[in-house]
This record gives C-alpha cells, sequence and structure tokens, in this order.
C-alpha cells in the first residue's frame, strides 16, 4: 500500500505542480488519439455501414479479414509502418517517421477495424425494415443510409468510444513510430514504458494513474453525450 500511496502521492504533485513535461505527455497522448480516431471515424463507419447494408461475393472473407485486422498485434502494425515511412520506403520523403503524425497513422489503422466491426454489428442487430421502408418513400440509398446511422447512433458512439479507449492506451506503435521522443512524440503510455525500465516505478505508476484518470474522463464525457 505504501508504493500506492506514495504514486497517488506523486500523481497529484504532477498534476497540481502544473509539471510542464507531464501536461506536454498528456497533451500528445490527447492530441494524437483524438486525431486519429476521427480519421479512423472517418474510415471505419463507411465501411462498417456498408458492409451491414450490402450482399456481395467475398463478403463473408472481407469481413473475416476485418476480424483478423482488429485482433492485428500492433507491433506489426508498427513494424509495416516503420518500413513505409522510413527513409528507404515509399513515404520516407515526407519525413514522418518519428513525428505525431506517423503515430496518428498508425493508431488510425490500429482503430479503423474496431470502428467497422462495431459499426456492423450495430447495422446487423438494427431493424432491417428502416432501409426498405426509407427507399420506399423515395429516399436514395445514401440518404437511406444517413437515416439508418442516425437509428444506431449509439451503436456508432460505442464504435468510438471502443476506438478511442484502444488507441490511447497503446504502447508498441506510439514506440516505434514516434521514437518516446520527450517533449515530441512522449506519450503517457511510452513514458510508463520507459519510466519503469529506469526503475522509477512510482512515478511510472503515477503515470499510469493519470492515463486511467484521463481515459475515466473522456470516455465519461462520450457517454454523457451518447444518453444525450
Amino acid at each position: 500500500m505504501g508504493s500506492l500511496d506514495d504514486s497517488l502521492m506523486t500523481a497529484v504533485e504532477l498534476l497540481f505542480n502544473l509539471d510542464r513535461e507531464v501536461w506536454l505527455t498528456i497533451w500528445t497522448s490527447l492530441y494524437t488519439s483524438s486525431c486519429a480516431i476521427v480519421f479512423a471515424a472517418l474510415i471505419g463507419i463507411p465501411i462498417g455501414l456498408w458492409l451491414g447494408i450490402s450482399r456481395f461475393r467475398g463478403r463473408r472473407l472481407t469481413i473475416t479479414l476485418l476480424n483478423t485486422l482488429m485482433a492485428m498485434p500492433t507491433v506489426v502494425i508498427g513494424l509495416v509502418l516503420f518500413g513505409l515511412f522510413s527513409r528507404q520506403g515509399p513515404f520516407g520523403l515526407l519525413g514522418l517517421l518519428f513525428t505525431p503524425w506517423a503515430m496518428i497513422a498508425g493508431q488510425t489503422v490500429l482503430a479503423t477495424p474496431i470502428v467497422a466491426n462495431y459499426v456492423l454489428a450495430a447495422v446487423s442487430g438494427s431493424d432491417q425494415r428502416i432501409m426498405d421502408t426509407v427507399l420506399t418513400l423515395g429516399a436514395t440509398r445514401f440518404q437511406a443510409s444517413v437515416q439508418l446511422l442516425k437509428e444506431i447512433r449509439f451503436g456508432v458512439m460505442a464504435a468510438v468510444i471502443a476506438g478511442f479507449g484502444r488507441v490511447i492506451a497503446e504502447v508498441g506503435v506510439a514506440m516505434m513510430l514516434g521514437g518516446n521522443i520527450r517533449g515530441s512524440t512522449r506519450t503517457m503510455t511510452t513514458a510508463i514504458a520507459l519510466e519503469t525500465s529506469k526503475g522509477e516505478f512510482a512515478f511510472g505508476l503515477s503515470l499510469g494513474i493519470v492515463l486511467l484518470s484521463v481515459a475515466l474522463i473522456v470516455n465519461l464525457f462520450l457517454n454523457l453525450l451518447q444518453q444525450r
């Protein structure tokens, strides 16, 4: 209990003493995760909706591939993108490696299958008569799809929450693509890994408490929006 008490006190001191490095680390985590979940939602929601309402040859195989991507280890995603963004890679000239944008790209790849699968599940569990009724009333297929999204908005919000919770707690992609650079790409998870490896267990645990608190606050906020 003494170690936990010390960590709690350290966490409170770090926050209320306005430690610049800690707040910058928190900001980097929130910034990269927020950007990633926005991009993942823009990609994943249409994919999940399309798979849910379409019937085509190879649909089952596509869903299986999506489920496989959902379970893909983060280090594999980081390794593939590292090769793409390195100087010898096809996107090396962009200079994205070891920048927040590389981390955002990796987290987007990580979160997109999660968002798409949740939306697919919401569409599959919805009343199939919604689309038929709207189409019968003269709406276009796009308008019918928008109406269906409105009906399953709670499932879509759950998809966004699940995706955000996954990327803000991610460490493999952030470490490989961001490099854990102090003041630039260091997130709460990579800082925890670094401090623990240095033997600063209390400090690492305090950052873990901060991470849990931030994730809790963000998810409470999103759940409040969902209820409204």
